[in-house]
């Protein structure tokens, strides 16, 4: 390829992404999950029918000219629009039109993938946040027949990265487990600086607020200078000049390079085998690790300029390359076993570095085990994917989905919302006190007029001679009374009072403290301390549905 098309081609595929966004959709502009996850957060799933079908365009002219980024963004959005369209067309309820949604996005992973399994977490944990039995099950039913359809359509049932005879006879020994351990802390990093690295970008051509012309032009010169540059390294490395080293590897979506460095193959050839001499790229360490840096300054540009793809595999690349590094190290010091393979690490490191980039651990695990069909190599998946995930989320609190949807204001809830609630006990939450004068049913109602003006208690507690809740008066009915001021040194406390109102108990959790508000538009409810020798339960003050709310997004905030 020639340097004028290497500047030539991701200038058009911008600039008509750009064209094709700004005439019909906004939305399709950039990775597209963010997009979904937005919707599904404001508009309770609505998706417009235009948004699909331009991203559609928009992302095959972005990947096809040479922009570097995936195709699983824009199907996870095109299938999530469908499911959205489809939901609007029956007239379901808000919550069966996310479920909806949920199930086009995993029908799109299952069918581009080959990956149903992936496709299902990946609508569970990264886009409704929600295992509930009737979520999980139509979105099951939805991935399966996805993938089912497209096996009958394309005659065939292979794995995108399946993985050769060669690395499935490379099998995990325990002693390579520190070898693993610090892989994932590498990928935890890599995945950590790719997501700063976007957003950076992303945040600058925001603030040069260039022409939304300009900005495809400017990013697609930046891509061709990238390209031409790593041709200079590769052919200075001493690359064949063949096409695999006129084509910058980090291109597309790069899973032909990826596919090479899985090969274990291309590594014997690197160190003097011979199996492979036409090999792509020279295996140098130095040259791998500016390939990691390459492809995340590709993938930043070509969307924070406008172009419109994924960053799923940019990740996937990232991993596969940083592994493949970190593996050729280990191989060069000795510390790889006899039939081992820097291929074993470049397949581990794109897990790992899909989990660090996402925080979805489960769904990097599934997907690359899907991906490649390698059970040999699942246990260091998994160890690799749980490291960088606790990696990246020390660095920083958002994954690459959530990051622009919390710089834009909304909140990101989480996959374990309610086992949160489970392990906070309604004690942590501040309590109004009582009046120092316990209410009785038999007072008349001008104590309780007078206890508010000194105490500003928004509701009272009544309890009987021993001191037991028996019923409450609340604000809203005392309002009422007031109406008629005539009525009320004629009225008591037994008069206005509501003996159907829960008690929360100083035993309860969180969640079970909300579900007693549920019951009632109530702003308060007693909290009862703990049964006396006598089995009593005296009320410690009241506990209000906004400090119960308040202690529950305090509770998210720490566990971000």
């Amino acid at each position: 390829m020639s340097s004028s098309l290497l500047f030539l081609g991701p200038v058009i595929g911008l600039m008509l992404t750009s064209v094709l966004v700004r005439l019909f959709a906004s939305d399709a502009r950039g990775h597209g999950v963010p997009q979904v996850m937005r919707a599904l957060i404001e508009k309770g799933g609505h998706i417009p029918a235009r948004v699909g079908l331009t991203k559609v365009a928009a992302s095959i002219a972005t990947v096809a000219s040479g922009g570097s980024a995936g195709t699983e963004g824009p199907i996870v959005q095109i299938g999530a629009t469908a499911g959205s369209v489809v939901a609007q067309r029956l007239g379901v309820n808000r919550d069966q039109m996310m479920t909806l949604v949920g199930c086009g996005a995993a029908a799109g992973i299952s069918a581009i993938f080959n990956a149903p399994i992936a496709g299902v977490f990946f609508a569970l944990e990264i886009l409704l946040r929600d295992f509930s039995l009737k979520t999980f099950t139509p979105i099951v039913v939805s991935a399966v027949f996805a993938a089912a359809v497209t096996h009958i359509f394309t005659g065939e049932n292979e794995a995108i990265f399946a993985a050769s005879e060669a690395l499935q006879k490379v099998q995990f020994t325990g002693w390579e487990l520190p070898n693993y351990v610090v892989l994932g802390l590498l990928c935890g990093l890599l995945a950590v600086g790719f997501n700063r690295m976007l957003h950076a970008f992303e945040a600058g051509y925001a603030r040069l607020k260039l022409h939304w012309l300009v900005a495809p032009i400017t990013g697609g010169v930046l891509l061709g200078a990238l390209g031409v540059g790593w041709i200079l390294l590769v052919r200075a490395a001493g690359g064949s000049g063949n096409e695999a080293s006129t084509i910058p590897s980090f291109f597309s979506n790069g899973y032909e390079s990826i596919r090479w460095l899985l090969d274990p193959a291309s590594y014997d050839a690197a160190f003097g085998a011979q199996k492979h001499p036409e090999a792509a790229l020279p295996l140098a360490i130095w040259l791998i690790a500016l390939l990691v840096l390459f492809k995340a300054v590709a993938t930043s540009v070509t969307l924070a300029s406008g172009g419109s793809g994924g960053v799923f595999a940019p990740s996937l690349f990232i991993g596969a390359a940083g592994g493949a590094a970190l593996g050729i190290t280990l191989q060069r010091l000795g510390l790889l076993p006899e039939n081992g393979s820097p291929a074993a690490y470049a397949l581990v490191g794109m897990a790992a570095v899909i989990a660090g980039s996402t925080h979805a651990t489960l769904t990097a695990i599934l997907m690359l085990f899907e991906l490649t069909r390698d059970p040999y190599v699942l246990l260091p998946i998994m160890l690799a994917a749980v490291i960088a995930t606790l990696v990246a989320q020390a660095l920083d609190r958002d994954n690459i989905y959530t990051h622009p949807l919390r710089k834009a204001g909304l909140r990101i809830g989480r996959t374990g919302d309610l086992a949160i609630l489970r392990k906070i006990s309604a004690t942590s939450v501040p309590v109004v006190p009582l009046p120092p004068e316990p209410v009785y049913p038999s007072d008349p109602l001008s104590k309780l007029i007078t206890l508010h003006a000194h105490s500003h208690v928004p509701d009272f507690v009544v309890v009987d001679t021993q001191g037991d809740f028996i019923g409450m008066v609340t604000g809203r009915d005392m309002r009422t009374a007031l109406i008629d001021r005539e009525a009320i040194p004629l009225l008591l406390v037994a008069e206005l009072m509501r003996d159907d109102l829960p008690a929360v108990l100083t035993t309860d959790t969180l969640d079970i403290a909300l579900e007693r508000f549920e019951d009632d538009e109530i702003a308060s409810l007693p909290l009862l301390g703990p049964p006396d020798l006598t089995g009593h339960r005296r009320p410690l003050g009241l506990i209000t549905r906004a400090a119960v709310l308040d202690r529950y997004r305090r509770a998210l905030e720490e566990e971000l």
